[in-house]
């Protein structure tokens, strides 16, 4: 497979929708929620996987940015990990993202195919 092709598509940046950022905001407050319930019984094994189950889903809701690493990184400092990180990061992701989007012209419609008889 093509690499370029391949990096430049895992690292888009979709078009921000009321439904793409529901779901982002969602998975950040289950992720986090799930994280405060489990408490100690977390550290087993359960964070690292929520952690990993976040990351992608708001990578792939949202388009990667390099604000994801810290967060990511951040839960595993024990203490620390029970604050609401990923409902943060996905807040501070989705203004960056409205920002960004905004001062972006909007996208030129497909062209269209002319008929040949």
């Amino acid at each position: 497979m093509n690499r370029p092709g391949l990096i430049s598509r895992l690292l888009r940046v979709p078009r921000l929708t009321r439904r793409r950022i529901g779901l982002a905001l969602a998975i950040a407050v289950v992720a986090d929620g799930l994280q405060l319930l489990l408490g100690p019984l977390g550290w087993v094994f359960f964070d690292e996987v929520i952690d990993g189950i976040a990351m992608i889903a708001t990578s792939w809701l949202l388009g990667f940015h390099l604000l994801l690493l810290p967060t990511f990184a951040v839960e595993f400092i024990p203490v620390i990990d029970l604050l609401p990180t990923w409902t943060g990061c996905v807040g501070l992701l989705i203004a960056m993202r409205k920002r960004e989007q905004a001062t972006q012209p909007p996208p030129l419609p497909p062209p269209r195919r002319l008929i040949e008889s």
